[in-house]
This record gives C-alpha cells, structure tokens and sequence, in this order.
C-alpha cells in the first residue's frame, strides 16, 4: 500500500489538488494499493475558486514507500510562502529523512523550501514566483521553463496543469511507463514529460498522441524492450497490418518501433551506468548482445534519429548481419 498525503493549506488552487488526486485514483482504480488521504491545520479549508474542502486534522502513519504532496495556493492570500505551520514543516523534512518522497505544485514549493528540502537541490515552481522562490531561497538551483523537477526525492512542478504531468511520472517511476499512458488516456490529456531535461523519458516522450493502435503497441514494447519482438507480434498487438503499424508508428512518434525500442534500451543503459554498471554489463541487461550496438547508439549525437525499421525487417529486437552480436 502507498498512502498519497495532501497537505491542504486555505486558499489553494482546485487543480492543483485534483489533477494529481485524480492520477493517483485512477491508479487505484487500476488495482494499484494507494490509498489518498487529506490533511490540514483545520476540517474546512477554503479554496481559490470557492469550494469549500473537509480535510483530516490528524496525519496518517507514513513509510519510505509514502508521497506526501503539498498543492499550490494564490501567493496574494497570505504571501507566497503559504500558512505552514511550523509542524507540518518537521514533518515534511522528516518524511523526506526517513526515505519518503516530497512533491509541490506551484506555491507548494515554497513550503518544502521553509522545511529546507531545496537547499542545494534543482527545483522549479510556477513561473510567475521563481523569481521570488529563488530569492528567498537562495541555495535553491531554481530551473525555469520546465514542467517539474525531481532531485533526490524532492519533486516540484510548475503549477496547475503540471500536477498532472508529475503525478503521471510519479505512477511511470513505480509501475512503469504503460501504466502511466494508460491512465493519461483515461484522463484524456497527452502523457506530457518536461522535453528537454534528460529525466523525460522516451517512454513518455513519444506519447504525446492519440493513436489508441500505437500506444498498444507501445505498451508491449515498453514492457518487454529488452527481448526481440517479431513486427507480427506488434502489429497483432495494435490491431493492424505490419505494414500499416510502420507508417502509423512513424507518423505518430516520429520514430519506427526499432527506433522506438533502440531508446528504450539506451536511456535504460544510461540509467545503468550512471549507477555504477559497466557498458558490458548494461548492454546485456538491455538486450544488446554485446556491447558494440550500444556504444556506437551511445556515441549519436543527442536528438539524432534511431534506425529505421522498415516492413522488409523481420521485427524489432533483431539487428541487422553486419551487427548481430551487438
């Protein structure tokens, strides 16, 4: 079980709570174990747009395996840096210490800032108050421009919308990235990553569309990337002739499925390596051979088109003679 905690403060913006509280039940629905809860200073808690909430006054016993999530409030209404108590700030920083992880939406990072969880970490917030963030927080590294942050299990985001984008990384951190797009469909809304930072995975990258065939397909190469997956298997997965899935794969990602699984397999690599494994070894666990494909995909430079994989290719997984060892 995971227990999602939000901590309400007067004055708070709708979207900023509902957007991740509607990504996490939907996960729940999914018969993923979380189990959201509420709490704040009072029962009533007013809101921006008028809504009157009931939150808990007591918290709930946390674990490492816990999120606690403070949503963003209008700065107007008591100064940015929001009405947190003191005990509430403790147990922010305490929850961060005993291995939980902490999130913000907007003005919500103004109160992990008070707990001093962005001290020397990377964040970001809603564009109208970085400035301000990074003045009253000055061993913050504020970054701009960017939908959400994650540094050591210190997650902000930019506001409103981006609650839900950071909700879905968080699902796509736990359960993986097909959880994560099958929920962003449920929600009708593009499984949307910052673009740009190197955390925004393939995974999530290549989904911003709306081909129900595609993310079918997607789901099983995301699942299974590691193993050869024949174009047969794919194109059955998506309902549609090889053929077909190649071009509408293309269109849609602008990648082919090879391509699609090449970056899967290399970001997972990086991932690997950047915590210690040998090229060698994160090839094999990726499903390289050797280690010779991954270097030389590796060695492209950044944005630089996979291979392609057309129709004639007897599927995805499967190098070419001149590379089959690697």
């Amino acid at each position: 079980m995971t227990r999602v905690v939000f901590l309400l403060v007067p004055q708070l913006h709708l979207l900023d709570l509902a957007g991740p509280a509607q990504v996490f039940s939907s996960a729940a629905d999914l018969g993923y174990d979380y189990r959201l809860h509420y709490v704040a200073e009072r029962e009533q808690v007013p809101t921006v747009q008028g809504v009157p909430l009931v939150a808990d006054t007591r918290w709930p016993e946390l674990t490492p395996d816990d999120l606690v999530l403070v949503p963003g409030w209008r700065p107007a209404a008591h100064g940015p840096q929001g009405p947190v108590s003191p005990v509430d700030l403790r147990r922010l920083a305490d929850h961060h210490a005993a291995g939980g992880t902490v999130a913000s939406v907007c003005a919500g990072a103004y109160a992990l800032g008070r707990a001093g969880l962005l001290d020397g970490r990377r964040c970001t917030t809603h564009h109208e108050v970085q400035d301000d963030l990074a003045r009253r927080h000055p061993a913050a590294r504020v970054v701009r421009d960017v939908l959400y942050v994650v540094d050591d299990r210190v997650v902000t985001s930019a506001g409103i919308a981006s609650g839900i984008d950071v909700a879905l990384h968080l699902v796509a951190t736990r359960h993986g990235p097909a959880v994560a797009a099958r929920i962003a469909r449920t929600l009708v809304v593009y499984a949307r990553r910052n673009g740009h930072e190197q955390q925004a995975s393939a995974m999530m990258r290549h989904r911003s569309h709306l081909s129900d065939a595609v993310h079918q397909v997607q789901d099983l190469i995301d699942s299974r990337y590691a193993e050869p997956l024949p174009l047969a298997e794919l194109a059955a997965a998506g309902g549609v002739a090889e053929r077909t899935l190649t071009r509408l794969f293309r269109a849609t990602t602008g990648l082919t499925p090879l391509g699609y699984q090449q970056l899967l397999r290399v970001e997972r690599a990086e991932h690997l390596i950047g915590h210690g494994a040998t090229v060698e070894a994160a090839a094999r666990t990726v499903g390289f051979t050797d280690a010779r494909m991954l270097r030389r995909l590796r060695a492209r430079p950044t944005g630089s088109a996979p291979a392609r994989n057309g129709s004639s290719r007897p599927g995805i997984g499967t190098p070419p003679a001149a590379s089959r060892a690697a």
